[in-house]
């Protein structure tokens, strides 16, 4: 689990990816690690929170500068094939939701 994702400036685009799995690893976590270290390099990225339920449904929120590198993202060759691979092999079901964030606030018990 990686949560939370640390401060972020509003305005921002959070990209919330909700999705049920298929049984199984077949490669998805070497696959999930791959694309977590090539969405850091990309321009844009401003970072990443993941949980999974024991069951297999899990949600993702990626934070991006602009829609246009989300566009970028989406269309990287390399993200590409792990979508198409995502579709054939490690998910029952999913949605992606892009969304702009303008405001936020919270509370860190270790920072108070």
């Amino acid at each position: 689990m990686r949560f939370p994702c640390p401060d972020l400036d509003p305005p921002y685009y959070a990209v919330i990816f909700t999705s049920r799995r298929t049984p199984g690893d077949g490669g998805y976590d070497a696959m999930g690690e791959r694309m977590e270290a090539l969405a850091r390099e990309q321009p844009g990225y401003l970072g990443i929170e993941s949980v999974r339920a024991a069951d297999g449904h899990g949600i993702t929120v990626s934070y991006w500068r602009d829609l246009e590198s989300i566009r970028a993202w989406r269309q990287h060759e390399e993200h590409r094939a792990a979508q198409a691979r995502g579709r054939a092999d490690w998910y029952e079901a999913y949605e992606v939701r892009v969304c702009r964030v303008e405001r936020e606030h919270g509370f860190d018990r270790q920072r108070a």
